[in-house]
């Protein structure tokens, strides 16, 4: 385990993955905010937008501060959309969100081609599709989640008296269909992202999970410093909360990389 360790971490030097990331997590920031609105209306459309807010931070309190009131802050904003506009509204996110995270689905797939050592010979349609594939999966991921939170506040109010017990299995096991649900977006990023031989799922499976385990890790570490030792407000000032949400957006890249890294090396 050890050996396999080093020989990631040589190749993630190698492969320059420090500075890859950071170009991921560029475009991403550039796609997140539309992306974030474009959720937040298609959800408007079959529930309250408010409600949006309150189900999601159950997940956004796990993000560093900084990033956590840049997305809150967002959130409340797109949720006071007026409900006659939220049409038009939705429309225009999605454009932006498409052309955004399209951008960042593209970085995404030339990291890994970058990392499984292939070159991109596609053609621009399929490149393209590939790119709106990544794109539509995490948008569809992201409103399934949504839903997924809002059924432990319903399940709380339907049964009043339910034991504390059950609620915090109920808890448990929500988080970890919310780790394996990542982690199978995750391999599915692996398997159609990289212009490579698609390789059986168990061989995906080894990266995703790392790559998962590694995000909850990391967002959590950095949560921490942010909280307890960062100094990015006394050093940028305003542009504070920007930078830590630059910086989660990178590491959260490094470690999806890293996972591919660690595929690579297991075979």
């Amino acid at each position: 385990m050890i050996d396999l360790l080093k020989r990631t971490f040589s190749a993630t030097s190698d492969d320059n993955i420090g500075l890859v990331a950071a170009g991921v997590a560029f475009y991403g920031f550039l796609a997140f905010v539309p992306l974030l609105a474009a959720v937040v209306l298609a959800y408007g459309l079959f529930a309250d937008p408010v409600d949006a807010i309150g189900h999601a931070s159950r997940v956004f309190q796990i993000l560093p501060d900084g990033a956590a009131r840049i997305v809150v802050d967002q959130m409340e904003a797109i949720a006071d959309t007026d409900a006659s506009t939220a049409g038009f509204g939705l429309v225009l996110a999605l454009g932006s969100a498409l052309f955004g995270a399209m951008k960042g689905a593209k970085a995404v797939i030339i990291a890994l081609n970058i990392v499984t050592g292939v070159e991109e010979p596609r053609g621009f349609l399929r490149q393209n599709g590939t790119a709106l594939l990544i794109t539509v999966s995490l948008s569809l991921t992201a409103l399934v989640a949504l839903a997924a939170i809002s059924l432990l506040p319903l399940i709380e109010s339907l049964w009043p008296g339910l034991p504390d017990i059950l609620a915090l299995i109920l808890r448990v096991a929500f988080w970890l269909l919310f780790g394996l649900a990542a982690a199978v977006g995750v391999a599915l990023i692996y398997r159609f992202g990289p212009n490579a031989p698609h390789h059986h799922w168990r061989t995906l499976l080894p990266g995703a999970l790392a790559a998962t385990g590694g995000f909850l890790i990391v967002t959590l570490a950095f949560g921490l410093f942010v909280a307890n030792f960062g100094s990015y407000n006394a050093t940028y000032g305003a542009l504070g909360a920007v930078v830590v949400l630059l910086m989660w957006l990178y590491l959260s890249a490094y470690v999806l990389l890293f996972g591919a890294e660690l595929n690579v090396e297991l075979r």
